[in-house]
């Protein structure tokens, strides 16, 4: 399971009641008013976590309520504030009224937040009422509600680089040799089913992070295969790896560059890099080069690399580097 969409009821805690209430002390046979107010209601915030990298852990939320205020006290004491609800999301999150599809917000930085529902104001109590012509007020007020909202929740994963290629093209098994994760890879399409995100650390201790975005398939732009549910998380990445199976006849490269300008033509505008993978398998090796020349009409950037047997990929991630940085990377 992986949720990168969500729908959710938002509802601040309603203020406390002010209440009618009178002093009565020891020497004080005329104490006058002493209803304190009611506290306010808590209110809803959402906060972007670097820690979290989906919405899995508020996919069965319905309704976010926060805590109501309490009541006023005697001796003018005041309620008890109601706490807030704070709902930690990833970052990268878009949130969206629901009712007309305005965009509220963006969290993209780390501990970024917003506060969505106001709690509601506690009432007064009949301290607050005292005059000089009425000694002993006899009214108190009720506290108001709190916001409500629903909003719709989108989540565009952040990455530095973002890993396309068709299903079974060796994205993963890429992301498993760079950064030592353990991915789930095999022999078959459609191996990854959820977006991937990890980084690499390199010696001056800059680092970029990666994102495998699962395997895009022709039409996919119409939502076919993975389609739509992943095709968004392409949008915010800085750069683009295109991983193509050299031991495919087909140029998987046109048909990838086809799918991203027709989902959002502002996606094949980003720099980006492709890896000609499983030269390993490759039954003629010595054409790698003439493969290679084919492709370079597009972009100086071209790499030939086995992933499963880590040829050829410290260069690649050299040349990624020194290509972040020439696009204004900073560490």
């Amino acid at each position: 399971m992986f949720t990168d969409e969500l729908k959710l009821l938002l509802r601040a805690g309603k203020g406390g009641d002010g209440i009618v209430s009178y002093k009565r002390e020891k020497y004080m046979p005329k104490g006058g008013p002493g209803g304190g107010d009611g506290g306010n209601g808590g209110s809803v915030i959402f906060q972007a976590s670097k820690d979290i990298q989906s919405l899995d852990h508020i996919r069965y939320f319905t309704l976010v309520k926060a805590e109501n205020g309490n009541q006023g006290g005697k001796n003018c004491r005041t309620g008890k504030r109601g706490r807030n609800r704070t709902i930690s999301v990833p970052r990268g999150t878009l949130i969206r009224d629901s009712n007309n599809n305005e965009v509220i917000c963006d969290l993209i930085e780390d501990k970024q937040s917003i506060q969505l529902c106001n709690g509601g104001i506690g009432g007064l109590g009949n301290v607050n009422f005292k005059t000089p012509t009425n000694q002993t007020p006899n009214k108190c007020t009720l506290g108001t509600m709190g916001e409500e909202k629903e909003v719709y929740l989108e989540l565009k994963m952040i990455a530095d680089v973002g890993f396309i290629g068709l299903p079974n093209a060796g994205k993963s098994t890429l992301l498993k040799t760079i950064s030592s994760q353990d991915i789930k890879v095999g022999d078959y399409p459609f191996t990854t089913l959820v977006p991937n995100l990890s980084c690499i650390e390199f010696d001056d201790y800059s680092r970029l992070i990666l994102a495998d975005i699962p395997g895009i398939i022709k039409d996919a732009h119409k939502d076919k295969g993975l389609g739509l549910q992943f095709l968004r998380h392409i949008e915010r990445t800085e750069l683009l790896t295109y991983i193509i199976d050299i031991t495919e006849d087909e140029n998987h490269f046109l048909l990838l560059r086809n799918e991203l300008e027709k989902h959002d033509p502002s996606l094949v505008q980003k720099p980006f890099m492709i890896l000609l993978n499983k030269i390993d398998q490759l039954e003629a090796p010595n054409q790698i080069e003439k493969i290679k020349q084919d492709y370079l009409e597009y972009t100086p950037h071209v790499h030939t690399i086995s992933a499963k047997e880590n040829i050829g990929v410290s260069s690649y991630i050299s040349s990624l580097k020194e290509l972040a940085q020439e696009n204004g990377k900073k560490y």
